[in-house]
């Protein structure tokens, strides 16, 4: 199996904003390869997700499902000619699909302070440095997006281009809009102890209603998934405490500084925000702002579906993906690419420090503009942290 060993790659002073110490741990990354071609990409999965959640995309990035470290190792030449071969492995895509330290195959620190984005980006860039890719594109799903925007800020020469599918911040924008229903699910996925019951409550905060409802043949499609989120979640098991506290902890102490968004700002490649309307997870808002902050660089893109939108949308998701593949290749002018309107929009206006005061002590809570203070349901919202962003 293959397997990357991330401390062995690490350099000191990696990082903004924190300590760029290193958990030094023999932190070990499994990932997959699968596709060939001169074109990379690596693909980074939100919490509790393993690199399988990525299927849609591999295969209509690469044409396959096959690992690489699995394909059959002969090939009749009979099939095709060493310049068709070679022409092929040109002008496709090789993808990289991992899984996060604290989920799946990969190392499972027991300390909350070995998880932060920062810390799983350089996960991320080791692997990078392990498979000898000088550049790719990087794609980043919901927490998986939030380590996207820290590797492309930490390592901006290594980008080909940027997309951050159902982003948020960190902190209070982690919060989804709490109600009533919104409570109930945050129970039930407290309360999960079984594959069934996990797989339950995963399909409310996925996909919509709307798709889930709809009948492929003669059974919903919730049936359908229900089943295939059972034996998926049966055959990783269910995540550690560790690695799920883990990596909440490094949702809630995410945060893009100034500087960093102005590195991605200037890099120079380019950005696609992608985002499903109806999310109840990661609210569009944020990420809306984000795709603002960052034009004229940045495309955005929202679907009809929930968190999720990968899979709901998968046709769509993929064409805008090869998109920006094709786009950044090209090196197409950004003020072609995006489809942003042109305003002047500060960084302060993606996320503040707001300062308040109690008792003689100044605390500092990261918070967005629109909200202005702090709300009762937020407290609430405490129960709800446990489980976003999955």
């Amino acid at each position: 199996m293959p397997y990357c060993d991330a401390s062995k790659y690490q350099k000191e002073g990696e990082g903004e904003g924190e300590s760029s110490a290193y958990p030094n741990n023999g932190i070990k990354i499994f990932y997959r390869i699968y596709g060939h071609g001169k074109t990379k990409a690596l693909l980074i999965i939100g919490l509790a997700g393993t690199h399988d959640s990525w299927g849609p995309q591999v295969k209509g990035l690469t044409g396959t499902d096959v690992p690489n470290d699995v394909e059959p190792l002969t090939v009749d030449e009979s099939l095709n000619g060493p310049d068709e071969d070679e022409d092929e492995e040109k002008d496709g895509v090789e993808v990289c699909c991992f899984d996060n330290r604290g989920m799946g195959r990969s190392s499972v620190p027991m300390k909350k302070s070995e998880y932060t984005t920062t810390i799983m980006a350089k996960d991320a860039l080791a692997l990078l440095d392990h498979l000898g890719w000088r550049k790719a594109h990087v794609f980043g799903h919901s927490m998986g997006a939030m380590i996207a925007c820290k590797l492309a800020a930490m390592a901006p020469d290594r980008i080909s281009s940027l997309a951050l599918l159902n982003a948020t911040g960190g902190g209070f924008q982690c919060f989804p809009k709490i109600d009533r229903q919104m409570i109930s699910i945050a129970i039930r996925f407290l309360s999960a102890r079984t594959p069934e019951q996990r797989a339950a409550v995963d399909l409310d905060t996925h996909y919509t209603k709307e798709y889930l409802d709809e009948y492929v043949g003669t059974e919903t499609r919730r049936r359908i998934l229900y089943q295939e989120y059972v034996k998926a979640i049966s055959s990783t098991g269910m995540q550690s405490n560790y690695g799920f506290e883990g990596q909440v902890n490094a949702c809630w102490t995410h945060r893009m500084t100034s500087k960093e968004l102005e590195t991605i700002h200037s890099a120079g490649f380019l950005v696609s925000v992608i985002h499903g309307r109806y999310d109840i997870i990661a609210q569009i808002y944020y990420a809306r702002k984000l795709a603002e902050g960052l034009q004229p660089v940045a495309r955005m893109t929202d679907l009809h579906g929930g968190h999720l939108v990968s899979h709901e949308r998968p046709a769509e998701v993929n064409q805008a993906l090869l998109e920006l593949i094709k786009a950044a290749e090209s090196k197409q002018n950004p003020q072609e690419w995006s489809n942003l309107p042109q305003k002047s929009i500060g960084w302060q206006e993606v996320g503040i420090p707001l300062l308040l005061k109690k008792s003689n002590r100044a605390q500092i809570w990261h918070t967005n503009v629109a909200t202005n203070s702090l709300s009762e349901e937020q407290d609430a919202g405490l129960l709800v942290l446990k489980w976003v962003l999955t």
